[in-house]
């Protein structure tokens, strides 16, 4: 078949790999004029989703270019001693094999596993989908499938599926390049208060630092693609709640990468229709930075290509991708509400809270965190329940005609 593929970040490649590798001719187009560099955070792979890698082959450069933050420190809003905690004991709680990289990482990583063998038109967009695929600036073509990978604001769900059931989850994500001495590889340190939190990490391997910005509101007014308004924005929000943040925030003057957009959640349960689906966040974004929405789009694709390659009728490959991603979706979506309200409590008592359960958590024997962290699969070790098939050893891998 001739696959369209809406979207390079993270799920559009690797469902291009793995169907590529089952036999599919495939082209994935981008609206960015080169592969996105937006500034974005670290993201978390959990183990599903670094088996899945580690099949593609390229989880040794992931690995190579990850984070090595081992440090969390952060001082409360009105108080003078920080507090830490150490970052891979909680991640060690959470899951028996994680990588912290960054997604510009990720998504080069996995670009550069496909671009041998995949179609890649970068600078267009899909503008209609019926027999014929129209585009911003090629020609029209026509295709078997359409896949859209293209996030959050996916221009394949607006144009095919309209207006979706959304949930605010009543918070903000934003990263902020700054410069590389700001941030210590292997640390983040940051700043908390009531309703809003920023720290600012780095890494060996990066020409800056970055930093990152979590806080509560109402639902703000403006467009997605209005950076301007969006450092307004969040000026506003974090106005005096320390010197040093106010320095950081000075950057948001430069022309360095920066990324905002609300922690938004699709709560739809069908991402099919005819000959077009959804994948990763187009389709079931649990809420950027707290749901872990990469493993999940990693997941996903790997899925939707697998059920794509057991039967050659693409809509009961659809239903079958949506079975299996069912649970593990709506799983996600709860544990990022929970998340939310911990990582940004909205009291100072919450607050108080969270910094001194990490520093105790923290301070505990491995021995004693994770085999009672494993008992609770909807809660930190959810990520690791995600289940990965093996679609090859169930015939998946033959050539599809």
């Amino acid at each position: 078949m001739r696959v369209l593929v809406s979207g390079a970040s993270v799920a559009g490649p690797v469902l291009a790999y793995w169907l590529t590798r089952y036999g599919h001719d495939v082209t994935v187009v981008e609206r960015s004029p080169v592969l996105r560099k937006t500034g974005g955070h670290a993201v978390d792979l959990f183990k599903p989703a670094m088996d899945i890698s580690e099949r593609m082959g390229v989880l040794p450069r992931i690995e190579a270019l990850a984070t090595g933050t081992t440090r969390l420190t952060y001082l409360r809003e009105g108080t003078r001693k920080p507090i830490s905690a150490d970052v891979t004991k909680l991640f060690a709680a959470a899951s028996d094999r994680h990588v912290e990289v960054m997604r510009d990482d990720l998504s080069e990583i996995y670009y550069d596993a496909t671009r041998a063998d995949v179609e890649y038109v970068f600078g267009d967009s899909i503008t209609s989908i019926g027999d014929e695929v129209s585009f911003e600036a090629g020609a029209a073509r026509r295709f078997d499938l359409v896949i859209g990978a293209d996030g959050l604001h996916s221009n394949v769900r607006r144009l095919v599926f309209g207006e979706v059931d959304k949930t605010f989850v009543g918070a903000y994500l934003a990263v902020l390049s700054v410069p590389k001495d700001l941030g210590v590889p292997g640390e983040m340190t940051g700043h908390i208060g009531p309703g809003r939190s920023v720290a600012v990490y780095g890494a060996r391997h990066l020409d800056d630092a970055r930093a990152v910005f979590l806080f509560r509101s109402p639902e703000l007014s403006y467009h997605h693609r209005d950076v301007a308004r969006q450092k307004e924005l969040l000026r506003g929000a974090f106005a005096s709640l320390h010197p040093e943040v106010d320095s950081w925030l000075e950057h948001l003057d430069g022309d360095g990468a920066f990324y905002f957009d609300s922690i938004t959640q699709l709560r739809e349960d069908t991402w099919s229709r005819g000959r077009v689906a959804l994948v990763g966040d187009a389709a079931y974004c649990p809420g950027p930075a707290i749901g872990g929405s990469t493993s999940l789009a990693v997941l996903g694709a790997y899925v939707l290509a697998g059920e794509l390659c057991a039967g050659s009728d693409h809509e009961a490959a659809f239903a079958r991708y949506e079975h299996e991603m069912r649970d593990i979706v709506h799983r996600s979506r709860a544990f990022a509400l929970g998340v939310a309200k911990t990582l940004i409590p909205s009291t100072r008592l919450g607050v108080s809270a969270l910094v001194r359960g990490a520093q105790l958590l923290t301070s505990l024997p491995s021995w004693v965190v994770r085999p009672v962290a494993k008992l609770n699969s909807k809660g930190m070790r959810m990520h690791d329940s995600m289940h990965v098939k093996n679609y090859e050893s169930q015939g998946a891998g033959v050539p599809a005609p």
